[in-house]
């Protein structure tokens, strides 16, 4: 299967779902069974023998969803039909960033588009799924990890378990992080005082960083529970952090595209791309380009995970004591 079918099919699962009522057979408590990862059956993994991983979390992937009248706003990870896009995500991205990394990707439950609506749903029912992910976190580390140093990575939701997971971190889990790629959500100065182990990418190659971003046309164009109050972010084509524009061909549409960072709202603008079927549903808006995060820039994503991945393991071998 080609690169570009292969983004073309990532556009389509990335979100899209989210805004569908899933009618599949769930049980009938409002809140699905905890994932145990101890089970193959919550994982999805690529082990390719590398000696660097990637730990993805996925974004949201699930809708609201009733039986007998009974409202789930959660994952169930033990129902297939609703796993479904939630292993599309991970198939998806694995093939696009991975190379010849390992991947780690947990099922969780993650809470549904629409729990996303809101600034007081989003913070009434993030906290399950961000409990799971740091359960799935903590396995990896005592059972699949195997001592290796990791990259982390999520998109939306995703992104957000990932700044939680930073600031949960320790000394010694933070010395095997070769980066962390929160895409598609914000770090805030609320985060940065939290924790010592968010630090702002300053270029492609340094080691322990956070890299960050989100694509607008504009500045109206942006989604404030995304993007708001962020005070991390570069541009994944050229590694600035600085307004320096970069030119990007994207197969998605053969636009040829400038990217350039807004340094006073830590924007990534977008200009040149007319194609208009990208909108988020429930909470996007025109102009946003937040479904793109992944498939606008999975090249470059995929090269600097391995330049960074190459970079730790030299350094590693260097200063063996450091």
């Amino acid at each position: 299967m080609s690169k570009r079918i292969v983004l073309q099919i990532v556009v389509i699962a990335l979100l899209l779902v989210s805004c569908r009522q899933q009618r599949a057979t769930v049980a009938l408590e409002a809140t699905p069974t905890q994932p145990n990862y101890a089970e193959e059956s919550q994982w999805y993994i690529s082990d390719r023998q590398a000696p660097v991983d990637i730990f993805y979390i996925i974004s949201t992937e699930t809708g609201d969803y009733t039986r007998n009248g009974v409202s789930c706003h959660y994952a169930d990870t033990y129902n297939d039909s609703l796993r479904q896009p939630l292993l599309g995500e991970m198939v998806g991205v694995d093939s696009l960033f991975s190379g010849k990394l390992n991947f780690f990707s947990p099922y969780y439950r993650q809470c549904s588009l629409q729990s996303l609506t809101s600034d007081s749903l989003t913070q009434a029912r993030t906290s399950l799924p961000m409990s799971d992910v740091s359960n799935a976190f903590d396995y990896y580390l005592k059972h699949l990890n195997g001592g290796r140093p990791f990259i982390l990575a999520g998109f939306s939701q995703g992104a957000l378990a990932v700044v939680n997971l930073l600031k949960g971190m320790d000394s010694a889990t933070y010395s095997r992080l070769v980066a962390a790629y929160v895409i598609g959500w914000r770090v805030t100065t609320d985060d940065l005082a939290q924790t010592h182990y968010i630090l702002p990418a300053r270029d492609s190659a340094d080691l322990g960083v956070t890299i960050c971003y989100n694509s607008v046309r504009d500045n109206s164009c942006a989604i404030p529970l995304l993007s708001d109050g962020n005070r991390i972010a570069i541009n994944p084509v050229n590694w600035h952090t600085d307004a320096t524009p970069a030119t990007l061909t994207t197969p998605l549409s053969n636009d040829t595209l400038t990217i350039a960072l807004d340094t006073t709202t830590l924007l990534l603008q977008v200009q040149g791309y007319t194609p208009t079927d990208y909108i988020l549903p429930l909470i996007g808006r025109e102009g946003n380009y937040h479904r793109l995060e992944i498939p606008l820039y999975a090249n470059h994503i995929q090269r600097n995970m391995a330049l960074r991945a190459q970079r730790f393991l030299t350094h590693r071998t260097q200063h063996p004591a450091k």
